[in-house]
This record gives C-alpha cells, sequence and structure tokens, in this order.
C-alpha cells in the first residue's frame, strides 16, 4: 500500500480521518440575498465614500449597473468583487436610482 508522504495523521480523537472537501463553485454561488445596502465611509484622508453592497444580477449586471450609477451621479468609483464604492455622499441619487428600477435599499450604518 502506497502513502502520501504529505497526508499524515497529526492529531485524532478517535474515527478514520479524511481530508476536507474542496468548495466548488456552487457553494460561493448560493448566498442568500441580503438586499442591497447603502453605506457612508470616511476614509483616512478625510474623504467620503458612498459603498453599495447586495447588487442583484450576474457580474455583467452588476458592472453595467455600476456604469449607470457612476454616470448618473457624475462621480467617479470602483467595482470590486460585488461591492460598488462611489467618491463622494450620492446615497440620495444612488436610492432616488434603484427605486425607478423597483429594487428596494437601506441604508445602513449611522
Amino acid at each position: 500500500m502506497a502513502r502520501d508522504s504529505n497526508l499524515r495523521l497529526v492529531y485524532s480523537t478517535g474515527g478514520p480521518v479524511s481530508p476536507p472537501k474542496p468548495a466548488g463553485p456552487k457553494a460561493a454561488a448560493q448566498r442568500p440575498p441580503a438586499g442591497i445596502r447603502l453605506r457612508l465611509e470616511r476614509r483616512a484622508s478625510g474623504r467620503v465614500v458612498t459603498v453599495v453592497t447586495g447588487l442583484p444580477g450576474s457580474a455583467d449586471e452588476v458592472a453595467a449597473m455600476a456604469r449607470t450609477l457612476k454616470t448618473g451621479c457624475g462621480t467617479g468609483g470602483s467595482l470590486k468583487d460585488g461591492v460598488l464604492e462611489l467618491q463622494g455622499d450620492h446615497r440620495e441619487r444612488v436610492e432616488e436610482f434603484l427605486a425607478a428600477r423597483g429594487l428596494r435599499s437601506k441604508r445602513a450604518g449611522g
């Protein structure tokens, strides 16, 4: 019986030991919807950023919505891992934009 030198038992409380199964793409895709949240963050330099999380749709749809939001607010921003950051305080405009498209949003934070 051949043994892999990288798989060795370090500690056991009894019973057979099997390596953990890697999480597939299905586990990450089945995240429960948390809703759209609008948050205002202040950076260390004093700049204010509007953070929008929970935008629905595929990656392409979210990117298109982010592009439209940035244009509508007349500001720059970035989209990373489904989190949209807009430069400045644009919570009112973002709420109006989402409401016009039938999406409900909620302000988070203080």
